[in-house]
């Protein structure tokens, strides 16, 4: 149902993204009433400019790959061209449909009213669309995030785009110039190389998907460097310039590099500025909303949930914590969400999925000599030959206690994060993992066979 005509609500949710819209539906559950606004489309980032469309375009690439690549399992085929129209009609069907399947949950729901305007907070309990006003008993923030650019780096959507302007091109660019080496950058490369452009990374840290763990860039790097997908890490950009065919980028060191096209993935701002947020007395670093371990704001009842606030920018977090506030304002008391259980995936070729802490944070929070670390590589494992990866997963245990991260790199290793972050989630210990049978043959039994050579039984792998 829709009322665009104010009133008041026992929740009003600014933000109908991953987070917002799954307070709406946890809270219509405990039969609250919710006012769920937002100037665009339900879904947000994710569904719309995010994941879901760009899964689907790294679908379309492996599809290019796999054809590209056939005869070497013994079937010909030839890889004609990529019709960017047809890849494009294939994503927004995805797209479209999920849209169409969220709309009618929300719009039929009798305790949720969707508004769509743009909603700013103008006290503690109000938010107000186009002159009427909302008034929620409890308001939660969930106002997403916006792609970042830098200092004298003017995006013109042509030439110089963000995520955004990619997922819309309606060709394959020659060539490309991805500024950074995180999660959207190297998606993006891998796409395009794919897709038959040359690509080449920037990125001012050290390594690529510099948040993964180190074992985990090295392998990236290793596959990207096959891939002919060519990076420069530690170099941050200086400048770039308009040429006749495209770009010119200079970065530190004066090297310069041209391209047709430059993508910022720099990272994801929170979208909190002009709408009343500081005005209330709710605090911001640096855009983010600050918040306790409960997601509160100390101001009022007001929540915040998703991108604004500081931590890991991924839907599923905002999701969660989503359903954590619904909970938390019928008062079902949930369990704090654990930050660092949160499971991570790349979807890059290859991929790469973690949960849990690296080697680096496990010796800086538990002490070097209290960790240990064990590297199952997927040759062994003959799922993963019949695919044809190269890749490991790298277990990080305390001594004598639990497995405290798993970190995985190869084809389609984001499948298998669900185990593994039962198994960190749960504190398992190896020897308890080791007596689970693991199907055969399939790449969750790469995860069995490094947890028995954790546990000091391997069968298949080295202790």
């Amino acid at each position: 149902m829709s009322q665009p005509n104010g009133g008041t609500f026992d929740i009003v949710i600014l933000g109908a993204g991953s987070g917002g819209y799954a307070t709406a539906l946890r809270a219509a559950q405990f039969d609250l009433k919710v006012a769920l606004i937002d100037k665009a489309e339900l879904g947000g980032t994710c569904l719309h400019r995010g994941c879901i469309p760009t899964k689907a375009l790294l679908h379309a690439a492996e599809i290019a790959d796999q054809t590209r690549e056939s005869e070497q399992f013994g079937v010909k085929a030839d890889l004609v061209g990529i019709d960017m129209a047809g890849v494009n009609a294939y994503k927004d069907g995805v797209v479209g449909r999920l849209f169409k399947g969220l709309t009618g949950m929300l719009t039929h729901n009798k305790n949720i009213t969707v508004v769509q305007g743009a909603g700013k907070l103008v006290s503690k309990d109000t938010v107000e669309v186009d002159g009427q006003r909302y008034v929620g008993r409890n308001i939660v923030l969930a106002t997403g995030s916006y792609s970042r650019s830098l200092p004298g780096l003017e995006v013109d959507g042509t030439h110089v785009l963000t995520s955004e302007h990619a997922l819309k091109l309606d060709r394959v660019p020659s060539s490309a110039i991805v500024l950074g080496g995180g999660v959207i950058g190297v998606e993006f490369a891998s796409v395009w190389k794919s897709f038959g452009a040359d690509v080449t990374i920037v990125e001012a840290l050290p390594r690529l998907v510099a948040a993964e763990d180190e074992e985990i860039s090295k392998q990236v790097e290793r596959a990207f460097r096959k891939r002919k997908i060519n990076f420069k890490v530690g170099k941050p950009f200086e400048k770039v310039e308009k040429t006749a065919n495209g770009v010119k980028v200079t970065i530190a060191g004066g090297d310069t590099l041209e391209a047709e096209v430059l993508l910022v993935a720099v990272g994801r701002g929170p979208t909190t500025a002009n709408l009343g947020y500081e005005q209330q007395g709710i605090t911001l670093d640096r855009g983010f909303v600050i918040v306790n371990e409960r997601l509160h704001t100390g101001v009022g009842n007001i929540y915040a949930v998703g991108d604004i606030v500081p931590g890991l920018q991924l839907a599923h977090r905002g999701f969660q914590q989503g359903i954590f506030v619904a909970e938390e304002i019928a008062g079902k008391n949930p369990a704090v969400i654990d930050e660092a259980g949160i499971p991570r995936v790349t979807y890059s070729d290859p991929e790469v999925a973690s949960v849990g802490i690296t080697e680096a944070k496990a010796k800086e929070k538990y002490g070097a000599d209290k960790v240990s670390t064990y590297n199952y590589n997927l040759g062994g494992n003959g799922k993963s030959q019949i695919l044809k990866t190269a890749g490991f997963i790298k277990l990080v245990r305390v001594e004598d206690g639990p497995v405290v991260g798993v970190h995985m790199v190869g084809a389609r290793v984001g499948e298998l994060v669900g185990e593994a972050q039962l198994i960190t989630n749960w504190e398992a210990f190896p020897e308890e993992v080791a007596q689970l049978v693991h199907a055969h043959p399939t790449q969750n039994e790469a995860l069995g066979e490094a947890f028995l050579a954790l546990a000091g039984k391997p069968l298949h792998a080295h202790s």
